[in-house]
């Protein structure tokens, strides 16, 4: 890795982290692997500071772990938060989507039928990041179009270990029509205000999560905490 980064100190730092921040989430750079300032802030032609504050960002979003003398280490997933944020999501998911039956408008419909164009699009293509892109995409949606942004947005901030696990199984199966399936099912019980359908749904999409653990373990064995 060989970045340039213009000198302004907040677009360095942010470029910093988010770039860093990429590269754990999309596991180029593994879990458990060692970083270190020094190496990190050649291949960015920057200074170590913003490097530091980017650890730091990185470390609180449990995504980096930070041994004084000893180093700094990608975190491994921990499925205890996985589960935790899993569990969150669930409840306020439930409750989304049970509004959307009751007050969706038909411009958020016609959205989320452009989305699941755009997933069956992506699935023919194999693009895995896309696919997540778009998952997170049609889950938001339900928010917006609720009026909940916020409640989205926060939700965010326990979703780094669930988000890594998630695209972890996205990229080691391309065989992604179970969650275009359900995705659509969702629309339609939506459109016919079938509440009950819908939220049912929701539980066994959410609920793949915590199916996906054994595979992604035995395939991945060192990428998650004991």
């Amino acid at each position: 890795m060989d970045i340039h980064i213009r000198p302004t100190p907040t677009s360095t730092r942010e470029a910093v982290y988010e770039s860093l921040k990429e590269q754990i989430l999309q596991f180029d750079l593994i879990p458990g692997t060692t970083i270190s300032e020094k190496e990190i802030a050649l291949s960015f032609h920057v200074s170590r500071t913003p490097v530091r504050e980017s650890f730091l960002r990185l470390a609180a979003e449990g995504l980096l772990d930070v041994y004084p003398q000893r180093g700094t280490v990608v975190s491994l997933i921990d499925l205890e938060l996985v589960e935790e944020a899993r569990f969150l999501r669930e409840q306020l998911e439930c409750a989304v989507i049970r509004l959307a039956c009751e007050h969706i408008s038909n411009e958020a419909l016609a959205e989320l039928e452009l989305l699941l164009v755009r997933q069956k699009a992506t699935m023919n293509a194999q693009d895995d990041k896309a696919m997540f892109d778009l998952d997170e995409a049609f889950h938001k949606l339900l928010f917006d179009s609720c009026n909940k942004r916020n409640t989205w947005n926060a939700i965010q901030q326990m979703n780094v270990h669930l988000n890594r696990s998630r695209k972890l199984r996205l990229a080691a199966d391309h065989n992604w029509q179970h969650l275009y399936d359900q995705h659509q099912q969702m629309v339609q019980a939506i459109r016919e205000h079938d509440t009950e359908t819908a939220v049912s749904l929701m539980k066994d999409h959410l609920h793949l999560t915590v199916q996906d653990q054994s595979f992604l373990k035995e395939k991945f064995p060192n990428y998650f905490k004991p």
